[in-house]
């Protein structure tokens, strides 16, 4: 375990982990922005991109790495909403997508990807994922191609009891009942990279399963519940990485999802596991 990486997740989420729900919490909202802000802007210009929802103005902030060479190819698209829902502090939801960003700011500014990468802090996923919808309806009326896009969201609770881990009735039998695995869900465009990204992460030790939903959300609504859904809705290949959210997680949406509900050396094993699958595109 890479005890230098866990203490830099947990500094991330003791400045992320507050009320921050955009109308109710505006406040903590504005804090954890500005956070996100500051900590990309030390590897590169933070570029805002803005959208109207309910008579405000809200930000979608960027933050693009240069690849390893010099070729012209589509960028890497990773994002995780820095928003939460009203009444809860949000530590896995989202805060732990939101320190894992942060960190693959810091590990892909100084070890450059093969492919250009676009780290986006995406505003309103608790609003019917209105960010990234606008966002991703930008990049198509732009004709912006992408490589991929990741959705990072929720990736640090863990239960290792058996029955812990709940599904749809429709894929129920074909998925372990132990909460102890990441999960990569995306559409059938990214079935190869489904294959290829689970397999380098658990190479690293974290177990993980994949799920290809050739419905886009449709059949399995539950998978459609996060930014990758606005990319799945115009043709990008994507996928949610996730510990599944309210599927393990008690404490989803609640009071209690507070840092100490945590499992801090689960997460920074996925993080570690991301970031060497990532180098393998």
């Amino acid at each position: 375990m890479n005890q230098e990486l866990k203490q830099r997740l947990h500094e991330h989420l003791t400045q992320i982990v507050r009320e921050r729900d955009p109308y109710l919490a505006s406040g903590g909202h504005f804090l954890v922005r500005e956070y996100i802000r500051e900590f990309f802007g030390q590897y590169g210009k933070v570029e805002v991109h803005q959208f109207q929802f309910q008579n405000k103005t809200h930000q979608n902030l960027i933050l693009n790495l240069n690849s390893a060479s010099e070729s012209n190819l589509p960028p890497i698209l990773i994002g995780a909403h820095y928003d939460g829902v009203p009444g809860t502090p949000g530590a896995d939801d989202n805060a732990t997508g939101v320190a894992v960003l942060l960190e693959l700011a810091t590990v892909f500014s100084a070890s450059p990807l093969k492919y250009p990468l676009r780290l986006v802090a995406f505003d309103l996923e608790e609003y019917d994922r209105a960010g990234s919808f606008a966002y991703a309806q930008y990049l198509k009326d732009k004709k912006q191609k992408l490589r991929l896009m990741l959705s990072l969201e929720m990736l640090g609770y863990c239960d290792l009891r058996a029955n812990s881990q709940k599904y749809p009735d429709i894929i129920k039998p074909f998925y372990p009942n132990t909460g102890d695995f990441i999960a990569l869900v995306g559409n059938l465009r990214c079935l190869t990279d489904l294959i290829c990204l689970s397999r380098h992460i658990k190479r690293k030790g974290t177990p993980c399963e994949i799920l290809p939903d050739p419905s886009s959300g449709k059949l399995v609504p539950v998978t459609g519940f996060s930014d990758h859904f606005a990319f799945w809705q115009q043709k990008y290949r994507a996928i949610m990485v996730t510990d599944t959210a309210m599927l393990r997680n008690p404490h989803y949406h609640k009071p209690s999802d507070t840092i100490d509900t945590l499992d801090l050396d689960f997460l920074t094993g996925v993080c570690q596991s991301l970031i060497a699958a990532l180098k393998t595109i």
